[in-house]
């Protein structure tokens, strides 16, 4: 089981969650406030892994190398006694919470060292609770919260009590120190804080960049000595790591230099931990507690069919085979996606939209001033039925009255026509052509097609010049416009890059939207980040482009 297989897993239970609640809906209010508590537990699941360490370690390097991003401040002086989380955000930003009843504050991420470091806040002045980093990186989105403690031993007692108190709540440790001086006072009194607390603890010497490979062996056998003093038998080997050169290989997309540098090695165990450990442990206690509320009420079909699900999924799990449904699988291709946030709408659409809004806006002003115009109009009869609807949004009733005149005249004439025929006993008098532009007559659905083409045409040379870039770059084509795109690339290398990209986009929408129906299920819409609320809208408009675009199909 992977992270993602792990959320799809979560995203299942919700499904069988909601079909319980439907069943209860008459139950009363104790059985609905333990269905809600639970869609609680879903929303809230998160991995808290506390990074501790003395100040100049490398911990918030090592934090950037692991979620690939750059954006913690480093070598900074020691921090103010500010539990700093880091976690996931649809856009880069920083909440401060303050002690007491005073509001939260919203600053950039360049503004974090006036907060928490000791020169611009000295003894915690400004009342600082936590700051909470958001960035926009992948492994925060999947469910990890790194918890970024004061450093020990910076002089400051404050900072060594915050750390300690903290600590109950994290699920697991990453005790950072290095091969310059490993394995402080301060690092064993955290140690032995572990072994009381009975959680797991990654330890990490960096900066292995900086010792020759002689040197390496011998701290590495050092500290794995004094961890199996202090913890005994569920210590495990230390990791070997160079943030620095972690961080650089990820910039670069280099996975052997990630190896080599020691960082690849300690997300995996990290999320072999959080998988198999907590997460798997969270998932059988779901089960039970979910059982246990179907369990408190009358059985009907639907609650055995709901019983059924939970006890075959808990068998599944106990096996090691919670299978994710095609439906939900990750894309075989691997795309790597920023915040979808930035996501720009479908370009084609809007490129459209504009076109078809300047022709009508002129089409209309046309018919009320020209009588050309006006016969041109009765002679084409008309735009088609949804370019009519979209110009009756735009014309006021005195330009209909001034432009359509002649058009219902031209109408008028078809009409009594066909009426003659059916006098002389004509049967086939009227066809919807006879009344109705079909879409290839129609001046604005010609305009509109050739639109298309155009743009597809402007984004086939751009992917054709710099595909690489030109494909990360690419608005979420719309699925009315996207098979008529990739026919005109004319490029299977440019087509599996837009196809895989479409699949991530809609992949990841998916599981935002799952992610904001599993909250507002838990009545904790608050916890819904900027891409889960958004979710919903998005995705309409990938299914069906933008309102009032107007595009005849090729074959119609």
């Amino acid at each position: 089981m992977d992270l993602r297989e792990y959320e799809n897993a979560k995203f299942e239970l919700a499904g069988m969650l909601r079909t319980l609640s439907d069943a209860t809906r008459e139950m009363g209010e104790p059985v609905e406030a333990q269905i809600r508590d639970l869609f609680v537990r879903l929303a809230e699941d998160r991995f808290n892994l506390a990074v501790v360490g003395r100040f100049g370690r490398g911990k918030s390097s090592l934090m950037n190398a692991l979620i690939g991003v750059e954006r913690l401040p480093t070598g900074i002086l020691p921090l103010t006694a500010v539990i700093t989380a880091v976690v996931y955000g649809s856009t880069e930003k920083v909440i401060i919470h303050y002690e007491g009843r005073r509001l939260s504050t919203e600053i950039a991420l360049e503004e974090l060292p006036h907060f928490i470091t000791q020169r611009a806040n000295p003894g915690n002045v400004r009342g600082v609770k936590t700051a909470e980093v958001q960035l926009p990186a992948e492994l925060l989105r999947r469910g990890f919260h790194f918890v970024d403690t004061p450093g020990l031993g910076s002089a400051i007692a404050e900072n060594t009590r915050t750390t300690e108190s903290f600590l109950p709540e994290a699920d697991a440790m990453l005790v950072v120190t290095s091969y310059d001086s490993p394995m402080s006072e301060e690092e064993f009194a955290v140690l032995r804080l572990a072994a009381r607390y009975d959680r797991r603890v990654f330890m990490v010497l960096n900066k292995q960049d900086t010792v020759t490979q002689a040197q390496r062996e011998e701290g590495l056998a050092y500290v794995n000595e004094q961890l199996q003093r202090v913890l005994g038998p569920r210590a495990s080997p230390p990791f070997s790591v160079s943030a620095q050169d972690g961080l650089a290989a990820k910039s670069r997309g280099d996975r052997d230099a990630l190896c080599n540098s020691g960082v690849a090695g300690l997300e995996e165990a990290l999320v072999a931990f959080l998988l198999e450990g907590k997460r798997r442990a969270f998932l059988a206690s779901f089960c039970e507690r979910v059982l246990d509320v179907a369990r408190q009420v009358p059985t009907d079909a639907k609650l055995a069919a709901v019983a059924l699900d939970i006890q075959n999924f808990r068998n599944r799990l106990e096996a090691d085979h919670v299978i994710v449904s095609a439906s939900r699988a990750a894309p075989s291709i691997y795309v790597e996606l920023g915040s979808l946030q930035e996501l720009q709408p479908c370009e084609i659409c809007e490129r459209i939209q504009t076109v078809s809004f300047d022709f009508l806006c002129h089409y209309q002003y046309e018919l009320s001033v020209s009588t050309q115009s006006q016969d041109r109009h009765a002679q084409a009869r008309g735009l088609c039925v949804s370019h009519t609807r979209q110009l009756a949004a735009l014309a006021s009733p005195r330009g209909v009255a001034i432009g359509y005149p002649a058009l219902l005249g031209t109408l008028s004439a078809t009409l009594e026509r066909a009426a003659r025929a059916a006098q002389g006993g004509s049967q086939d008098v009227l066809d919807q052509k006879d009344v109705l532009p079909d879409t290839h007559e129609c001046e604005l659905c010609r305009l509109c097609m050739d639109t298309l083409h155009t743009t597809i045409a402007e984004i086939a040379g751009r992917l054709a010049q710099d595909p690489a870039h030109a494909v990360d770059a690419l608005s979420g084509i719309c699925m009315l416009h996207l098979p008529a795109l990739v026919a005109g690339l004319g490029d299977t290398g440019l087509m599996r890059g837009v196809l895989a990209r479409e699949a991530a986009i809609l992949s990841r929408l998916a599981d935002d939207l799952r992610r904001y129906a599993t909250k507002h299920d838990a009545i904790r819409r608050q916890l819904a980040n900027a891409e889960e609320s958004e979710a919903a809208e998005k995705t309409l408009k990938l299914i069906a482009g933008l309102v009032n675009v107007h595009v005849p199909w090729p074959d119609g």
